[in-house]
């Protein structure tokens, strides 16, 4: 940080408390809207179609701008990117809430870019600011921030909805960004946080990552690709399995799946706490077989759904760290850890993007959840074998 961050302040947990707060406005925004699409759907006349694409819409921009928003990251400065997220996303809240039908696309499509430029931003903030011991913690409570952000988001909107309508709802999202950008001004000062660095990182010089770089760009990309897609997968269509297969109600079938996010928490914080003690590679298998037994459990087992949401949420919290905390530990420098993180994302996204309705079509043209939960299975198997693979030089305890 033009001066490291750390150097400016007398505490570390300044800049974690402020990676956690902008983490909360990182998912949130997206979220929210799926409380609330039926009202939305009854005030602006939106199609089922349109209504799925706003919470596509973030998913997309996640694929697409990424690369973009790694070139920016490296041209403004890596504060400047954060202070461009946070004032992206309030912005884009409030264009949302305000109009019609094409401010809430628009206002959803700033959200979306914004959000993606943290996305590729924080992790490098992690790398560079923080001691090699203490950045997987960093990456847990990030990424645990995150799940905490999406969890409180929908469980507030829907009531929040009936007092004051979707749009103060969906408004009041925005407050979490307000807090974050007034913490975040503090913490690195007006300067530093809105004027573009115009730095040249590594001094000029651009290091290639680790030896092999390569194919563990590929290997994290497929592991993430993997990942992501089972996340969306199960997040969208969990509540249905539960009200087809074990005659669920709505609201109970809601509230149950909400224990795959809750427990993303610990798998978040979890991972590093694991690393401490084990291998990497014993740390990537373990979050495997849970992932695994996600769609293997529902197929077998659907009694004991609660088993597998556990199961499911520890392992996507656990399985987007330790990917990320390879990229910041496997690249030579912040150039290179931009680059791979911009691949792994975009490319991970994209399959993300198409998991939901990929799974709904399945789903619809067999009449079954059989042949949509092994489509699931196949890919946290890919994430099983690629991310085991990829993270085996990682050290232990790092």
């Amino acid at each position: 940080m033009s001066g490291h961050f750390l150097a400016k302040v007398p505490k570390a947990w300044i800049l974690l408390a402020c990676i956690g707060l902008l983490a909360l406005n990182l998912r949130g925004p997206f979220v929210a809207v799926a409380p609330v699409v039926d009202l939305m759907q009854a005030d602006l006349g939106f199609s089922p179609v349109m209504l799925g694409l706003l919470t596509s819409i973030p998913v997309l921009c996640f694929a697409v701008a990424a690369p973009l928003a790694s070139l920016a990251t490296r041209k403004f400065g890596a504060e400047f990117a954060v202070s461009l997220t946070i004032l992206g996303v309030l912005a884009g809240v409030i264009v949302r809430s305000a109009g019609g039908p094409g401010p809430v696309v628009v206002g959803t499509v700033m959200i979306g870019v914004a959000i993606t430029v943290g996305n590729i931003a924080v992790p490098l903030i992690i790398r560079r600011d923080f001691s090699p011991w203490r950045q997987g913690t960093a990456m847990g409570v990030y990424t645990a921030a995150l799940n905490i952000g999406s969890f409180v988001t929908s469980m507030a909107t829907a009531p929040l909805a009936e007092v004051a309508g979707w749009r103060m709802a969906l408004a009041s999202v925005g407050i979490l960004a307000v807090v974050a950008i007034v913490f975040w001004t503090f913490a690195v000062g007006p300067r530093t946080a809105f004027v573009p660095s115009g730095a040249v990182v590594n001094g000029g010089q651009e290091h290639s990552a680790v030896k092999g770089s390569g194919w563990i760009t590929a290997g994290l990309t497929l592991g993430f690709a993997g990942q992501a897609f089972s996340y969306y997968a199960v997040t969208a269509w969990l509540p249905s399995y539960l009200h087809d297969e074990l005659d669920m109600s709505a609201s109970a079938a809601g509230a149950g799946s909400s224990l795959f996010q809750i427990f993303a928490i610990v798998g978040g914080l979890g991972v590093p706490l694991a690393a401490k003690y084990f291998s990497t590679t014993t740390t990537a298998v373990t979050l495997g077989v849970l992932w695994m037994a996600v769609p293997a459990g529902l197929l077998l087992a659907p009694e004991l759904w609660w088993l597998w949401s556990v199961s499911g949420g520890i392992s996507q919290g656990g399985g987007i760290t330790i990917i990320f905390i390879a990229i910041i530990k496997l690249a030579k420098d912040q150039v290179s850890a931009g680059r791979m993180s911009a691949t792994v994302q975009g490319i991970g996204y994209c399959f993300a993007a198409v998991s939901p309705p990929l799974i709904g079509f399945v789903h619809d043209a067999a009449g079954s959840w059989t042949p949509a939960l092994l489509v699931i299975l196949v890919s946290t198997l890919v994430f099983f074998v690629s991310t085991t693979l990829s993270v085996r030089k990682v050290p232990k305890g790092r």
